[in-house]
């Protein structure tokens, strides 16, 4: 009997263990980002989120305000851990415990905080702590076992473009031999807690830094000929599926045949300045409509047909504070005033005057409209 209890109390260490969350549950989802001195409460963005349906969101903080508000609400949530703290945390694990406790804890179960991003594009950006990132996952994947969260929160980090050496045609998706000594004990380390691979992938970026090689249509899911991968003989028909499989390429090759790849940000910038090609409302408004239609088609990508495609679309608000060029305060979905910054089938918190274009097209015609007018129309037959 001794025997038989301490083999079953086994198994179920083992199994336990093995239970993966995930931080996504739905294929859509936004980046909601706060750099800004005019955006709405939180209590209003649950809102204008509950009103469009979005049931899944990343900020990059654990803003206490955003957790509070966000309570009962099923919305799930991914926090970020700030790339400010990742040596510290790297380098004692009590912080990481500590951080989780005073940041996280006192709002669970309520709100449902689903992921933890281990700071935002470090590889390949700040050198300076791209060897603390390892030891930084590991420290708060300990802190959420030592809590008993590893089943309900998930750990990861999201990485740009800059990982790859080659992502064209997307069987030639390959890392970067410089990122291995941080990427290859980091695949590893996912692997075993059964954490996706998240990937920031923007067609606008390629395209703005590419014009004259780079066909617009195809950036921007619209009708084109597409290319044909010379080696998988795969035909993509726009950039983000392309983007994609190349990652999932790259993983392949080192031999994570079995990780999910997640688009953690991806959009088009509504505005920019003379150099930067393509930022513009018709653009912005064409790619993110086109992807919300990719995504929630729930499909996967031509390399990977059984792995659901799954990205979050940035930004939800332009936010005026942000650094850098002019498309990087001209992303958002909505205008800071919870109005809609283009027509993608999404409601805002006010409405905004409909273009001509769209009067005619009859994207605004409700049924009172219709009445009024027909009545109108009666009116003036019979005078």
């Amino acid at each position: 009997m001794a025997n038989s209890s301490f083999i079953f109390l086994c198994f179920l260490l083992i199994f336990s263990g093995s239970i993966v969350v995930h931080a996504m549950t739905g294929t859509y989802g936004i980046n909601y980002g706060k750099i800004s001195d005019n955006i709405p409460a939180p209590e209003d963005v649950l809102r204008l989120l509950r009103m469009n349906k979005i049931k899944n969101i990343r900020i990059y903080d654990a803003d206490p305000r955003v957790l509070r508000a966000f309570s009962g609400s099923g919305i799930e949530i991914s926090v970020c851990l700030p790339n400010e703290l990742l040596k510290e945390v790297s380098l004692n694990g009590s912080i990481a415990l500590e951080w989780i406790q005073v940041n996280l804890q006192p709002y669970l179960p309520g709100t449902s905080i689903r992921g933890i991003a281990v700071g935002n594009e470090i590889l390949g950006g700040d050198t300076s702590i791209s060897e603390a990132l390892v030891p930084a996952v590991r420290s708060v994947y300990r802190a959420l076992r030592r809590l008993g969260l590893t089943k309900t929160i998930e750990v990861s980090t999201p990485h740009s473009e800059a990982v790859f050496s080659s992502t064209y045609p997307p069987s030639n998706g390959t890392f970067k031999e410089s990122m291995m000594p941080y990427l290859g004990p980091l695949l590893h380390f996912f692997n075993r807690v059964g954490s996706p691979f998240y990937i920031n992938a923007y067609p606008f970026l390629a395209y703005k830094f590419d014009p004259s090689h780079i066909d617009i249509n195809y950036a921007l899911f619209q009708p084109n000929k597409g290319i044909v991968d010379p080696k998988t003989k795969l035909h993509y028909d726009n950039m983000f599926d392309a983007m994609v499989d190349a990652t999932y390429v790259a993983l392949e090759k080192l031999g994570y045949t079995k990780m999910q790849v997640i688009v953690s940000e991806t959009g088009w910038a509504s505005k920019g300045d003379d150099n930067e090609a393509g930022a513009d409302p018709k653009n912005a408004r064409t790619y993110n409509f086109n992807l919300h239609k990719r995504l929630m088609k729930k499909k996967g990508t031509p390399y990977r047909p059984k792995m659901l495609a799954k990205g979050y679309v940035f930004a939800l608000f332009n936010e005026n504070l942000k650094p850098g060029p002019t498309s990087e305060r001209n992303f958002g979905l909505f205008k800071p005033d919870g109005s809609i910054a283009y027509d993608i089938g999404f409601k805002g918190l006010i409405s905004s005057a409909p273009s001509k274009d769209f009067v005619l097209q009859g994207r605004f015609w409700s049924s009172q409209s219709l009445i009024i007018v027909v009545c109108t129309i009666i009116l003036v037959l019979f005078m």
